[in-house]
């Protein structure tokens, strides 16, 4: 079995730390998927004689990164997108609406979302208003409002 090495996380990884912070990981992890990606760098002496800069660094880009999700959740909040679903004689909907359908009806008002982040444990299969939560940052979850008409 391998043995865990350290390293320098330079940007922060979810499940791991924060930039700046001294982290053990497996080899293969820290070979394939941190460095490769620029999100950490091998913890030799001179990489840990940067630590204070990485951090500094790390914390400008949470807080740049914090302040346009919250720009980005006002921007969503203020917008209401209606999809439209073919309905059968009982009012029962024929499918779902999905996050991809989310994504596109909102692209389309000029909103640009990422449908991974949506918090939708299942499509939406009732008619109606709904409200979709989807997470922005760690610190920031902004609410989609999202309309389910029948198609005419």
């Amino acid at each position: 079995m391998a043995t865990p090495i350290k390293v320098v996380l330079q940007k922060d990884v979810d499940n791991l730390g924060a930039g700046g912070d001294v982290v053990r990981v497996r080899p293969g992890h820290a070979r394939n998927f941190l460095i490769p990606r620029g999100l950490a760098v091998p913890a030799t002496p001179a990489n840990l004689l940067r630590v204070g800069d990485l951090k500094k660094a790390a914390l400008v880009d949470a807080q740049k990164s914090l302040a346009e999700a919250k720009e980005q959740q006002q921007k969503i909040e203020s917008v209401a997108v209606k999809i439209e679903r073919a309905v059968g004689d009982e009012g029962k909907m024929y499918g779902s609406v999905t996050g991809r359908d989310i994504e596109l009806a909102f692209a389309a008002v000029g909103v640009t979302i990422d449908r991974k982040r949506l918090l939708l444990p299942e499509p939406l299969k009732t008619l109606g208003l709904s409200e979709v939560q989807i997470k922005l940052h760690p610190e920031v979850t902004a609410k989609l409002r999202v309309e389910v008409v029948k198609k005419v």
